[in-house]
């Protein structure tokens, strides 16, 4: 299948973009009670965005698994609403880029082409960056602030950004088909994931999403108003409060959780400045190196 047939696009639309990043969250595997794809829509909610290529849902899914929507329009009429893989482009003046962005759905079948698509946005938007954002169930406490861990196979990035280099071997979703596709290509990629308190994985996390986007916003150098959820994370804090309340097994647990998770706080860790200083630093090193080659 060639991604001529799938991926309807047009790349002009916008003009060009001042140092753009694409930023993927899929919903699936990798998206525990969508946190990713959720900050992903809240980072834009308030902006203007326009829609520059669309990733036809057909080849992709198996409906049965991901039905479409039947939706009835204000005039009364009938329509159905498949699963959306849109990218979309979010201009920042305010801040230090423009970003690419697709919050989508995992996609159940032909990973390559669906990767290629993303790989193709990428070249002609000229993203010298790409990131994945997820969410993974994890032995977090919902009373702090969860850590975003990321990696990369960027040698000089990881450093940088002091990420880790990506050492998982085994079954693996799009998102890592997606990066295996992206480093072939020469396309730097970083995963950057947050975890979810496991032991409350049914319910929303608006505390994961914001931390999501704060690391976002430190590194990419963009305002992504993750402040703004102050009142939907103090209102899920409460329901998460009140679901572990008498179950004395929980809360002995949670201690546990509570102490390992300041530990790891209490660790040295970059600044936003200080990671938004490298990240700039790096991009510059790889345009100056497109040049003089």
């Amino acid at each position: 299948m060639n991604i001529s047939e799938v991926l309807d696009a047009d790349w002009e639309a916008v003009g060009p973009l001042r140092d753009p990043v694409l930023v993927v969250a899929l919903r699936g595997w990798f998206d525990v009670a969508g946190v990713a794809t959720g900050a992903l829509e809240w980072s834009v909610q308030d902006r203007d965005v326009v829609v520059v290529g669309s990733i036809d849902p057909d080849p992709f899914f198996d409906f049965t698994q991901e039905r479409p929507e039947t939706y009835l329009d204000e005039d009364g009429d009938r329509h159905i609403r498949w699963p959306e893989n849109d990218f979309v482009v979010a201009r920042f003046p305010e801040g230090s880029r423009d970003l690419v962005l697709m919050s989508g759905v995992e996609p159940h079948l032909q990973w390559t082409t669906f990767a290629d698509c993303i790989v193709e946005c990428a070249r002609k938007l000229k993203c010298e960056v790409v990131v994945t954002v997820g969410a993974t169930a994890d032995g977090v406490p919902h009373t702090r602030s969860p850590h975003v861990v990321g990696s990369s196979t960027n040698t000089a990035l990881a450093r940088r950004l002091g990420l880790s280099r990506p050492q998982y071997q085994g079954p693996t979703g799009v998102v890592g088909v997606i990066h295996e596709r992206l480093e072939r290509e020469g396309i730097t990629a970083v995963s950057l994931r947050v975890g979810v308190p496991h032991y409350l994985a049914n319910a929303q996390h608006p505390k994961s999403s914001a931390a999501l986007l704060r690391h976002l916003e430190h590194v990419l150098g963009v305002p992504t108003a993750h402040g703004e959820m102050y009142e939907e994370i103090q209102r899920w804090e409460e329901l998460h409060d009140a679901a572990v309340e008498g179950d004395d097994q929980t809360l002995s647990y949670l201690t546990i959780l509570e102490d390992e998770c300041d530990r790891r706080t209490e660790e040295t860790v970059a600044s936003g400045e200080s990671l938004a200083a490298e990240f700039e630093k790096f991009l510059r090193e790889q345009q100056e190196g497109d040049e003089t080659a």
